[in-house]
């Protein structure tokens, strides 16, 4: 896989990143930038329950990566004043894994499980009545003398995070009280995220250079901030710290991030289609041959922003490109191609 600057995933191995990640993360709903429909949903969940001094119901939070889940379920956290313990899908192999993890819990507490939909299907059908009826059914030994052990559970509250919500088992989907889909963000909140971002980390950048890195930032905060970052460290070795619009310029051109946001892994991608492809359709696994990408990669990281700006559509046949994509590619659209 190539290594991308605007690719939506976490950068988990640098201890000095993941510290300004964290850092540059909003703990509660007043700096929470955007999703304005979730967050009134969420508030008004999480008034109701501490009214009610109960905890909330199970809550999953799916879309895009890199929009802001994780970070959402630590402000519900801290506007309900509970402890969060996270974890992950993969990271739970076992039951007695889960067991461990659900017993240390207190009442009130939150557990976030990020790629839920990576649970094992042994530990997700163990989660089924821990989960409704805060119950934990434990078997005890192997064979004819095995016997089954249910324990009581604190009354807790599940946030589970994922990228492929059709991948969730249906009563696995069904036993979580709130379902919510975070939506990419509109240019004006990414431009609020970076000079909120900017201001953390003591950056001096003006208007128009924050409005240029929100152009090109897939409406995605994620991708805002790693970007930020990087026209920072441009603007100290080449300027005087301070990103204007020509800084900004230089240093996304450098990057190789058009006007639009996109990548060269981007742009090859749709240039496969419409050179080896005529425009498509195309099947995702003959893209995925073509590109070295890997189809989880072209269907996650790739595929969703270039669908949500109408360079690439799905269809039953596969993908293709559309009229806009030729002219951003500087292309020539064949006559007799029917891309409508």
């Amino acid at each position: 896989m190539i290594d991308r600057i605007v690719q939506t995933a976490a950068e988990p191995t640098d201890p000095v990143e993941v510290e300004l990640e964290v850092t540059l993360r909003p703990h509660d709903f007043k700096s929470y930038i955007g999703q304005e429909r979730l967050k009134q949903n969420l508030q008004l969940a999480i008034h109701a329950a501490k009214k009610r001094d109960e905890p909330m119901d199970h809550v999953l939070l799916y879309g895009p990566p890199g929009l802001g889940k994780t970070t959402m379920a630590s402000v519900i956290a801290h506007e309900m004043g509970a402890q969060i313990r996270i974890t992950s899908g993969p990271a739970i192999e076992r039951a007695g894994d889960l067991a461990s993890l659900l017993t240390n819990l207190q009442d009130g507490d939150i557990l976030f499980i990020d790629e839920i939909h990576r649970l094992n299907r042994t530990v997700e059908e163990v989660l089924y009545s821990a989960m409704e009826d805060f119950k934990l059914d434990i078997m005890l030994g192997k064979g004819p003398s095995a016997r089954s052990l249910r324990l009581d559970l604190p009354k807790f509250t599940i946030i589970g995070a994922t990228t492929r919500a059709g991948a969730l088992a249906g009563p696995l989907r069904d036993r979580f009280g709130h379902i919510h889909r975070l939506e990419f963000y509109k240019p004006d909140e990414v431009q609020q995220i970076i000079e909120r971002a900017a201001g953390i980390l003591d950056v001096k950048i003006d208007k128009g250079a924050a409005a240029e890195l929100a152009t090109r930032a897939r409406l995605t905060p994620r991708i805002a901030n790693r970007l930020l970052k990087r026209v920072r460290d441009y603007a100290d070795v080449n300027g005087d710290g301070i990103i204007d619009t020509v800084i900004s310029s230089q240093a996304l051109q450098l990057l190789e991030i058009d006007e639009l946001g996109l990548d060269p892994a981007d742009r090859m991608l749709l240039a496969a289609i419409i050179d080896s492809y005529n425009g498509g359709p195309v099947g995702v696994e003959t893209l995925a041959a073509l590109t070295a990408e890997e189809r989880t990669t072209i269907e996650d990281f790739i595929e969703p922003y270039l669908m949500q700006i109408g360079l690439l559509e799905r269809t039953p046949r596969g993908r293709r490109v559309t009229p806009k994509t030729y002219k951003h590619l500087g292309k020539t659209m064949p006559a007799n191609q029917n891309l409508l």
